[in-house]
């Protein structure tokens, strides 16, 4: 098992002169290798944190098996992210970021997705509740669908965005669209009908909106308070 490097008193610390490579590996990473065989693509130690490939179809299982085995247990779930590198030829990453703390482990898992086909992992939403959001975030920012999730829709752009996925490498920095169009497409998204005129006045923006967008949220404001009388 990897030691767990401590100061004089025994707590846990962070380690120091950690090799790029050759550092100990996440002993979860020889379980995993030794239970699901084929399904773990490879592994490797890169400043002392270990990353596991796993094939998409077997994600779910793996991720199942870390969370409920008591000698893993690992019950934290820190992100779920994606990566895409310049190099065309190169799959995108879909990466998940586990810890155990009982155990003081850290352990990376990534699913390697062709560019040019079909981008979609398994959600473990019902193995972590708090992959809800993170999950839409990964979607709402890459495009990669996460089968299963109970609510899949965008989390940072609005719903009705149609420019695509931003941190997509082909994404231009400008948008696809023209600052007129997406003027156009967020007025008519209605967006300030989401927020109370105390929310908008705290943030110092209702001064900034346009003078449409001024009188909608009066209009807006003034209707809830006919609600409300009544």
């Amino acid at each position: 098992m990897a030691a767990v490097a401590t100061d004089a008193h025994g707590l846990p610390m962070t380690p120091e002169h950690v090799p790029r490579t050759g550092a100990p590996a996440n002993p979860s990473a020889a379980v995993l290798a030794a239970r699901f065989g084929h399904a773990v693509v490879r592994s490797e130690v890169i400043w002392g944190e270990t990353t596991v490939f796993v094939t998409r179809e077997s994600l779910h299982e793996i991720v199942r098996f870390l969370h409920d085995e008591p000698s893993e247990r690992y019950d934290y779930l820190v992100d779920v992210t994606a990566v895409e590198y310049r190099d065309g030829e190169r799959p995108l990453e879909v990466v998940w970021h586990l810890r155990a703390l009982a155990h003081r482990r850290f352990l990376r898992l990534k699913v390697e997705l062709p560019k040019r086909g079909a981008l979609w992992v398994p959600s473990i939403f019902d193995i972590y509740r708090g992959a809800d959001w993170l999950e839409r975030e990964c979607f709402d920012m890459f495009g990669i669908r996460f089968e299963g999730h109970p609510d899949l829709r965008r989390l940072l752009m609005w719903e009705q965005y149609r420019e695509g996925h931003p941190l997509r490498k082909d994404f231009p920095l400008r948008g696809r669209f023209s600052r007129a169009e997406q003027l156009k497409q967020a007025l008519a998204a209605d967006p300030e009908a989401r927020y109370s005129m105390e929310e908008l006045n705290i943030a110092d923006a209702f001064d900034s909106l346009p003078q449409d967008m001024k009188q909608r949220l009066v209009d807006h404001a003034v209707t809830d308070k006919l609600e409300e009388g009544e």
